[in-house]
């Protein structure tokens, strides 16, 4: 990382990491003076609760495998703010992260002045992947939402494919206490002409985005009757996956990924990108290709094994959804004698109901914390741990670089001379994990 890109992190990160603040006033303001650069190229938006990061991974390698230039969106990154940006699948570079960032902040510090609150981090890093797109050029962006949909910074694209992931409860402090409300904020994402390609939704969900789509004229493709998962198998390093959409069958697909749920996501990212390169319908892919993009797939942070021998798994699950989906891939497709989790969890979240969900599949859990403002002490979660756990199986150690090291002796205590027996599992927040991955990989951008 050189000095520069430094300063602009922390330029970004001065204007409140975790300042939410949810109008699209301002975003349209910088925009129109850098342009509408948003509207130099087509653009597929994900939203949901989970699996969005997945998806638009996915989804982007799809349609950069079928010969188009891309620009991929995503939030939160991993190790550094570049990561957010991708043209053709890779971070923009440090320089010209920088350089991008030099050329609108002079139009920030207009819209600034003129505004109640100044821009936030999120709208900035928005207006730079904007800019960016627009000048590399591309084809077509995959954006995912940061939060919710109708008021996120994102939803300046309009974009002709809507993309939702399975919606549950999350973020209610922002979005709502039901999944109808929350669905309502979701929906926001779908304009008027454009495409909906959703996962299966729960009843109180799917209404709400079924009254969208009607309201603006959408075009609706819903997983059980416009696509579907129709046979799964466990194979080393992934899954094979038989799906079908309206337009074809693609027979075993080699997914690189752990859980039914990346499945799913696989037949969503799919039949988006079947929508946007039949320009509003379905259209049948080249099965090689899309084989390809698939086998080719990576998903930092998602059930990622980054050590073996004890194997050391990051995965970023940090709501209930999310959480009992990644235990039941666990318990599925890893066979350890001994399990040890490393979890630091974020104060705004279901706490006690993760903890609970995480129970059945632990031996010893290692209670710690992330570098997150928001990361819950590691003393209050060690109490809603015990509670669970009881107290011969807690641990507690806020260092998260120690309480990894100590998970890795605790596996290490199920282990042979003919084989490794133990895992270490690092979950409960995205910050935990991208925390972790910087100590286990390596600060990369």
């Amino acid at each position: 990382m050189n000095a520069e890109f430094a300063q602009v992190e922390a330029a970004l990160e001065s204007r409140g990491f975790s300042r939410w603040d949810f109008t699209l006033d301002r975003i349209r303001q910088l925009l129109d003076m850098m342009g509408d650069p948003q509207r130099a190229f087509r653009s597929v938006h994900v939203t949901g609760t989970n699996g969005k990061t997945s998806t638009t991974r996915m989804i982007e390698r799809l349609l950069r495998g079928h010969g188009l230039r891309t620009g991929m969106f995503t939030s939160p990154h991993l190790n550094t703010v570049n990561e957010r940006i991708c043209i053709d699948g890779e971070p923009i570079s440090f320089d010209r992260f920088a350089a991008q960032y030099y050329e609108i902040a002079p139009l920030a510090d207009l819209v600034d002045r003129e505004a109640s609150e100044p821009l936030t981090y999120f709208e900035m890093t928005v207006a730079l992947a904007m800019g960016a797109f627009a000048d590399t050029p591309i084809d077509v962006g995959v954006v995912e939402v940061g939060l919710g949909g109708e008021t996120d910074s994102t939803n300046i694209l309009g974009a002709e494919v809507a993309v939702i992931t399975p919606i549950g409860i999350d973020h209610t402090k922002w979005l709502g206490e039901t999944l109808a409300e929350i669905a309502t904020m979701k929906s926001g994402i779908v304009h008027e002409g454009s495409t909906l390609v959703t996962s299966v939704q729960e009843r109180s969900a799917m209404e709400p985005l079924l009254r969208r789509a009607n309201a603006v004229g959408a075009k609706l493709v819903p997983e059980g009757r416009g696509f579907e998962v129709t046979s799964r198998e466990v194979a080393l390093g992934g899954q094979l996956v038989t799906i079908e959409t309206r337009a074809a069958r693609y027979q075993d697909l080699f997914v690189p990924l752990h859980g039914e749920y990346q499945a799913h996501n696989a037949a969503l990212a799919l039949a988006a990108a079947e929508v946007l390169l039949g320009a509003g319908e379905a259209k049948a892919l080249d099965a090689e290709v899309v084989g390809e993009a698939f086998a080719d797939f990576s998903s930092p942070g998602r059930l990622e094994v980054v050590r073996n021998a004890p194997a050391v798994i990051l995965d970023a699950a940090h709501n209930p959804a999310g959480m009992e989906a990644m235990t039941k891939a666990v318990e599925e497709e890893f066979n350890f004698r001994k399990l040890v989790g490393v979890v630091g969890m974020l104060a705004d979240k279901e706490v006690d109901h993760m903890l609970e969900l995480l129970e059945p599949i632990l031996d010893e859990i290692v209670i710690t914390k992330s570098s997150s403002d928001r990361a819950m002490p590691a003393a209050s979660l060690a109490k809603a741990a015990r509670e669970v756990f009881g107290e011969d199986r807690v641990i507690v150690i806020p260092h998260l670089r120690d309480a990894i090291a100590r998970g890795i002796e605790l596996a290490e205590e199920a282990d042979d001379i003919y084989e490794s027996g133990g895992g270490v599992l690092v979950t409960g927040s995205v910050f935990t994990v991208a925390d972790a991955r910087k100590i286990l990989v390596g600060r990369r951008g």
